[in-house]
């Protein structure tokens, strides 16, 4: 059982956690990966992550009323970054955990200068129908080996043209099948335990929380000045965990 300083920490990462994505709309699992596994370690961060990821973004995934058109579009990708998480997870129990480690830094840090760049990706239509199982599957490979979902899955769904609400909608469907697929393939690995998992479900509470605050605070902020807040941080983050993981 983690004592009760590092309880404190996870119940006050969720809640900034979702505060971001309150605010933001995104970034409630890259916030509390890079933290918890910082501070935690690759794979109980990982677990923690599950719970609080999968609920506050299946709702996400079924609003919108584009759900039907979207997996008309995006099912194989969706497939493909699903059972490819299992091949990635695989890798906890087999990789040195520090380039595993250096690997979510990494991952985290090209997100972060993507994001602070506002560099935009396009793709054509007829390149979607290989290049969407071709990306699922790389994204769910590094899911299962890091716990990150967004690259370079959430660059695909930028890059084909989707409108801004079924955008939002198809990243919260990649992110609710990949949290699924991840627990399947941790508690397959035995890294999600009963302990982590429950902790993980307590912290839906910090984790909604601060999700509210968010969506209060964003009628107050900036949301340009908050991005790009939140990706310096996330670059930082990435950083930290590399040198970490390193040296």
């Amino acid at each position: 059982m983690p004592d009760l300083f590092s309880l404190i920490f996870i119940a006050l990462t969720f809640l900034l956690a979702g505060t971001v994505k309150g605010v933001i709309g995104m970034g409630l699992p890259s916030v509390s990966l890079a933290l918890l596994t910082a501070s935690l370690g690759l794979p109980q961060a990982m677990a923690l992550l599950v719970v609080p990821s999968f609920v506050t973004n299946v709702w996400q995934a079924v609003t919108g009323g584009n759900a039907l058109r979207i997996l008309k579009r995006i099912w194989l990708f969706l497939v493909m970054a699903s059972v490819t998480v299992w091949l990635g997870a695989a890798a906890l129990t087999r990789v040195n955990l520090e380039l595993l480690s250096a690997l979510l830094g990494l991952l985290l840090v090209v997100y972060a200068v993507l994001g602070m760049s506002g560099a935009r990706f396009s793709m054509p239509r007829r390149q979607e129908a290989w290049a969407g199982p071709l990306l699922g599957g790389v994204n769910g490979v590094l899911t299962g080996m890091t716990g990150s979902f967004v690259v370079p899955g959430v660059i695909f769904l930028q890059a084909i043209g989707l409108s801004r609400d079924m955008l939002i909608q198809s990243m919260g469907m990649l992110f609710t099948v990949s949290t699924l697929a991840l627990a399947i393939s941790l508690k397959g690995n035995g890294l999600l335990t009963a302990e982590l998992g429950g902790i993980s479900a307590v912290a839906v509470v910090p984790a909604l929380i601060g999700m509210v605050l968010g969506q209060r605070l964003r009628r107050r902020l900036s949301e340009k000045l908050f991005r790009r807040v939140f990706f310096i941080a996330l670059l930082l983050l990435g950083l930290y965990i590399i040198a970490d993981a390193v040296w």
